[in-house]
């Protein structure tokens, strides 16, 4: 029974050693070791009217500890980009503007309307294709008609010289061949307006068919 009894006094006696330790840890460094440890209360009230200083700011740097938010530092105290114009700023700001006008867009867009829908021929695409090619061939094709015309009328009236200054002494040839020359340009005038009126003919019934179709 004696060694039991001493068992037991020896644990009390070293639990009892421990139990100070540990509140001693919990102490501040520059507190009085013989006051004892109240309330949680009335160590936060003691803590905030003493005017000593606080731990972390004593032998903490503060280069990676945050000792307002008891925390590890996380990135820049402040925005280093901030009050500049910066290329993420302004594709933000573009997107934003994008998305609000295809929102007002969606909302003003008004149904679509399939009464006024018009089908097309199935070779629209390459008529509108030879179209941009002929632009050129036409303007070519209009040159060499003018060029021929102007050939042709003054080799009528070079002609018409020749024979007048033969020394024929007549008058009625050269008279006939300037008429002639005269009716040759006329004609050939006439061609030209006849084909541009062709043309015109052939669009307008091209145009009619679209519209039919």
């Amino acid at each position: 029974m004696s060694s039991h009894a001493s068992l037991s006094a020896a644990a009390d006696e070293r639990k009892a050693r421990l139990a100070k330790l540990k509140s001693l840890k919990r102490k501040a460094p520059d507190e009085p070791s013989d006051i004892e440890p109240g309330t949680a209360e009335t160590q936060a009230d003691d803590r905030e009217g003493s005017s000593t200083p606080d731990v972390s700011r004593l032998y903490l740097s503060g280069r990676n500890f945050d000792v307002e938010t008891k925390g590890p530092k996380l990135g820049f105290e402040s925005n280093p980009a901030e009050n500049q114009v910066t290329l993420e700023a302004k594709a933000a700001e573009l997107a934003e503007r994008t998305k609000a006008e295809a929102a007002a867009d969606e909302a003003a867009d008004k149904p679509l309307d399939l009464f006024k829908l018009q089908p097309k021929k199935p070779n629209w695409d390459l008529k509108r294709d030879l179209d941009k090619k002929l632009e050129v061939l036409n303007v070519r094709t209009e040159n060499a008609i003018a060029r021929l015309v102007r050939e042709r009328i003054e080799n009528a009236q070079k002609e018409a010289k020749k024979k007048a200054g033969a020394g024929t002494g007549e008058l009625e040839p050269k008279d006939k061949d300037g008429e002639a020359v005269g009716m040759d340009g006329a004609m050939l005038a006439e061609a030209m307006r006849e084909r541009e009126r062709e043309d015109e003919a052939e669009r307008e019934r091209e145009k009619g068919d679209e519209e039919l179709v």
